[in-house]
Order: structure tokens, then sequence, then C-alpha cells
């Protein structure tokens, strides 16, 4: 009997550390996925870097278009004022977003461009330079816990679809007549599907969504895979409701694919048919399942194109059917 006792205590002890193991483990794996700082502590920024390079496409054409852009982008920056502006999220975090105006603001439309996973508000401005030479105002904000924002864990477009909601709340207060575009890429072209699904102001009047995930979980799960070499093990469920308990939101709920089943927004869909990181089936997906009417959804696969290449692939193509697009809608 006393030795029945110890095993069951010592068996008891062995189940409680390998709790708190286990436990750790999922609160390490959260952080070098979602805390920026964190993976920089870890030299995860680089692997993320790293990996996403060798998953674009390389060819001449798409590298001097890069570096295109990029002179066209230094010399939009030399010649425009850039502003900061700041608000409190929905949960008093410090958030930051760049602004570009024109001096006769009135009547103008606006856009507000939303950056991808593990990135920052500088990565869009070469997005902005077209749009302000098409006459928008533009804003550009630093998603939660990347760039200048606050946050303790990036929100996979989830949490910030209520961010952005309040900085499209901030232009029309200012501008109540102002029509909103709102163009993303990666996880900020999901979070634009995701705030279709919420009861968006008439003033939004389309969105741009280039090369979006479906959902929050799999994105997850995936990285999982790529990142760390490890099978499940019930560490995407416990990463879910850790974040659940200390992120304030839930990955499953975390899906532009449910989102969009919602939408009425006209939406058009851009996803190059290289891309290693989503699948490109992805795109064909999102738009089968978007709610918005037939002439309101638009789908564009770019041939060659790799994750956030299809503007680097054609530009000429891509920006004639995104102000096509655009423009249409503005103008109902």
């Amino acid at each position: 009997m006393k030795k029945l006792k110890l095993r069951t205590k010592i068996l008891i002890v062995a189940v409680i550390i390998l709790l708190i193991v286990y436990n750790a483990a999922v609160n390490i794996m959260v952080s070098a996925a979602l805390v920026p700082d964190f993976m920089r502590r870890l030299e995860a920024f680089e692997r993320v870097t790293e990996q996403s390079y060798s998953e674009m496409v390389k060819t001449d054409e798409i590298t001097e278009n890069i570096q295109a852009a990029r002179e066209e982008t230094k010399q939009f920056l030399e010649q425009t004022e850039l502003r900061k502006v700041k608000t409190l999220s929905y949960d008093d975090y410090d958030l930051i977003a760049a602004l570009f105006k024109h001096d006769d603001p009135e009547g103008r439309p606006w856009v507000v461009l939303l950056h991808g996973y593990t990135g920052w508000k500088e990565e869009m401005y070469h997005y902005a330079a077209r749009y302000y030479e098409r006459g928008f105002n533009i804003l550009v904000p630093d998603l939660r816990c990347q760039g200048e924002s606050d946050g303790d864990y990036i929100g996979m477009g989830w949490s910030d679809r209520q961010d952005v909601m309040i900085w499209i709340s901030k232009i029309l207060e200012s501008y109540p007549e102002a029509d909103i575009v709102l163009h993303g890429e990666s996880m900020g072209a999901s979070c634009a599907l995701m705030l279709t699904g919420l009861e968006l102001p008439e003033n939004v009047r389309c969105v741009v969504s280039d090369c979006a995930y479906t959902d929050s979980m799999s994105m997850f799960r995936k990285q999982l895979k790529d990142w760390f070499n490890l099978p499940d093990l019930g560490f995407v469920s416990s990463a879910r409701l850790w974040l659940i308990i200390r992120g304030g939101y839930d990955l499953k709920q975390a899906s532009a694919l449910d989102q969009v089943k919602l939408s009425k927004t006209p939406t058009l869909i851009i996803q190059g048919d290289q891309d290693r990181i989503v699948p490109v089936e992805s795109a064909s997906e999102l738009y089968d399942a978007c709610t918005a009417s037939e002439n309101d959804k638009e789908l564009m696969i770019v041939e060659g194109a790799g994750h956030a290449q299809s503007c680097y692939k054609d530009p000429a193509a891509y920006y004639n059917r995104v102000f096509e697009f655009v423009e249409k809608h503005l103008g109902e």
C-alpha cells in the first residue's frame, strides 16, 4: 500500500512537471511566432526573413522592378510630407500610422494600406507612392505589436481588424464624406477581408486583397511545421487557448474565409501563381466564398509571381487592374 501511494505521488509530480514543461513550450512557441521582440532574441526574425526570401521567385524582371519601385518610393518620400499620427486601440495600446495627405483633401478618396506578418508600415510605401499619384490621401498603420505600434501579440489580422476600424473612424471624424479603400498585403490582406465581415460604414467602397491567407489556424500550423519541424502534438490547440487567455483573441475565429461569407463589400483578390507561402488555391477559395455580388468581386492570378510579388511581376498590369477596380467603385 505504501509503495502504491509513493508511485501515485511520483506519477502526480511527474504529470505536474510535464504540464509545466508543456506550458512553457507553448509559451515559447507562441512568443516565437507572435512577439517580434522575443523573435529577435531567438534570431527567429532572421530565420523568417531568410525563409521568406528563399521562397520568392527570383528573375531579372522581378529584381529590376523591385529596384525601380525602391527608386520611385525614395523620390515619393523626398517630395511628400510624411506625418506620424497616433490613436488608442480598443484595448488601450498605442497605435502609430504614417499619413500622406494632399493640401486640398476635400473630396479626395482615402486608402488605408495594411502590411503583412512581422512587417511594418514602411513596407507599404511603394503602394502609397502609386495611390498618392492618383490623388489619394493615404493612411499606413503599423499593425499592433509591429513597427512602432504597441501590443502583446501580433493580431494575425483578427485583433487588427478592430484597430483598423478605429483608424477608419478617425478619418471619418475629420472627413465624414470620405470614400475609403482598404488595400492589404498578406496578413494585412486577410485583415482587410476579415473587416468585410463587420458592419462597415458605407464610406468603405472596396477592398484590394493581395495574397491573403484563408485562416490563421492553418497559417499557425504551417509555421509550426516550417519553423520548428515539429508535429502538432496539440500545440496549435494549446496556443489557441493561450491566445484566448493572454492575447484576447481566438485563432479559430480569425478566418478571412468565414468573414467573406458575410461580405457585401466589393473585393479584388490578387494572388501570384508561384506563391509558396500562401497556396494559390486560397485566392479561389476566398473568391468563391465571398458573398459580394458577381459584379463586385474580381480575381486576378498573376503568372510567375511569388508571395507579395504580383506588383513587381508586371507593375503596369497590376496597377491598371487595381485602379480600374477601385475607381469603378469610387464612382458609384
